[in-house]
């Protein structure tokens, strides 16, 4: 008994999209093996290629290219799961092109701030550049007018009156470090021979290079002694020769020349007649080498009860013409270390303050 042979007829439910059975009637025939991957719903973007297959698991509304599971509006490379774009920042385009300037990257947030200009570590200048014939480490005082020293207060020092190195630090006008200074000395001399005493001091910049150095010899201070009196040599690099500060003999005001590496007079310093620094500010002038123009001063500011009656921690403030010489600024700041101890450094806590050089 002959069977007549049926077509495969798939049985797929309408529901679920799929075209109706075909009719068996006609005369089109289906093969026995059934290809597999029977494409499903047309897509709703452009039409594929020809010889091009949909991407397996494509959902309906996607455009082809796009891998599944990303959500709609978001570019080819970006992983699944990567946030939106925050508020302010452009939408990428539709398409493979590169993201909009300002878009987020993949892996990294959204920069909030840019970074500003970088502050010198501890706040200290910037040294300049570009400067001829200038000792190395004076570059900075040519860009400046005015230099603040501040003496560091020595516990030690105030509350047992035990003489101890000065340690001072030197600003601009903005506070920012220019240098730092330390005196070197022994026990037995800074408690014996007092503000007298004999010193060597370095200037160091904040690369902890000494760039100027000080040495003052031991020496008289008093109008008694006219043939030995104070004297300070500057020297920059250490062991080169910028200039010296030189005391001259008067009665009543304090009075030094500036004087440059050949010893010629540059400049001449004049003080008050009352060195008094309870009065409030002390001012000692810096005049031309005729002594005739102001040009600058040296100024002992007040501190402060506590710290001008308990300690010999001072502030000075030095100024000086832009264009001067800088060999010249660092000869003037060595003037005013001298000054700070011949008039208003502590023996023991005691103030030696008087009128005039008697």
């Amino acid at each position: 008994m002959s069977h007549k042979q049926t077509p495969y007829s798939p049985n797929f439910p309408q529901s679920r999209g799929y075209s109706p059975t075909p009719d068996h009637n006609k005369s089109e025939s289906f093969p026995l093996n059934p290809q597999g991957g029977y494409p499903g719903p047309p897509p709703s973007g452009p039409p594929l290629p020809p010889g091009a297959q949909p991407l397996p698991g494509l959902q309906p509304g996607f455009q082809p290219g796009f891998q599944p599971g990303f959500q709609p509006g978001f570019q080819p490379g970006f992983q699944p799961g990567y946030p939106h774009p925050q508020p302010g920042y452009p939408q990428p385009q539709q398409g493979y092109g590169p993201p909009q300037p300002g878009y987020p990257q993949p892996g990294y947030g959204p920069v909030v701030q840019q970074p500003g200009p970088q502050v010198p570590p501890g706040g200290w200048m910037t040294i300049p550049q570009g400067l001829s014939n200038c000792p190395p480490g004076l570059e900075y005082l040519s860009m400046i007018d005015q230099l603040l020293v501040h003496q560091k207060v020595e516990l030690l020092e105030a509350f047992v009156g035990f003489e101890t190195n000065n340690k001072y630090t030197i600003k601009n006008n903005i506070g920012q470090k220019v240098y730092y200074a330390i005196e070197d000395n022994d026990c037995c001399t800074r408690n014996c021979c007092g503000p007298m005493r004999p010193f060597d001091m370095k200037i160091m910049d904040n690369f902890n290079n000494e760039v100027i150095h000080l040495n003052r010899p031991l020496a008289c201070e008093s109008c008694c002694c006219p043939c030995w009196l104070q004297s300070m040599e500057v020297t920059s690099p250490p062991g080169t020769v910028i200039g010296s500060i030189e005391q001259t003999w008067s009665i009543c005001k304090p009075c030094f020349v500036i004087k440059n590496a050949v010893g010629d007079v540059v400049l001449r310093i004049k003080g008050p007649v009352c060195t008094f620094s309870i009065c409030g500010e002390v001012e000692f002038h810096v005049y031309s080498a005729d002594g005739e123009n102001k040009v600058g001063k040296i100024t002992k500011q007040w501190s402060g009860l506590a710290r001008e009656a308990f300690t010999d921690s001072d502030y000075f403030g030095i100024s000086f013409p832009m264009d001067l010489d800088v060999k010249i600024k660092a000869v003037l700041l060595g003037a005013c270390f001298l000054i700070d101890f011949m008039f208003f450094e502590k023996s023991g806590n005691n103030e030696s303050d008087r009128p005039g050089m008697l």
